[in-house]
């Protein structure tokens, strides 16, 4: 079960540079990063609700929303900085560039979460061999990007 996980997340962070490129593209359209990025969680959103619809699933009580930590509400804005960003860098920095630089973030983040076990994430100490993995990510995003 655990390669089907993998595999699912192998194809979305596929996907990642397309909805860069896509999303880019609408901007040069709607000559607007700001209205690119609405549009496109205008689409997503329409999507998740007409999916939620389809499959019956019940809304959850709003006592179960309220008791929710308030850091679970900053999500969106997570995405809505994480797309915008995308949208302005693809065109300047292209593909290879972008993503290696927001995977390198990604996985610096990730050593801190996994670390002090933030945000629900299992603990998992930081070692020499993933602190290297990341200097190597850092490597190749800057030979990416010079060549």
């Amino acid at each position: 079960m655990e390669l089907v996980f993998f595999f699912l997340v192998l194809v979305a962070g596929m996907l990642a540079p397309a909805q860069a490129g896509i999303n880019a593209e609408l901007s040069r359209h709607l000559h607007s990063n700001f209205l690119a990025a609405l549009v496109s969680f205008c689409v997503g959103t329409a999507a998740l609700l007409l999916y939620s619809l389809a499959l019956r699933l019940p809304w959850p009580p709003v006592s179960a929303l309220a008791r929710a930590p308030w850091w679970v509400w900053i999500g969106g804005l997570c995405g809505a900085y994480l797309v915008t960003v995308t949208i302005t860098a693809a065109p300047r920095l292209g593909a290879t560039a972008m993503f290696g630089a927001f995977l390198t973030g990604q996985l610096l983040a990730s050593l801190a979460l996994d670390h002090f076990g933030l945000f629900g994430y299992p603990e998992h100490p930081i070692s020499g061999w993933r602190l290297l993995g990341v200097a190597l990510l850092f490597a190749g995003v800057f030979l990416v990007r010079k060549f």
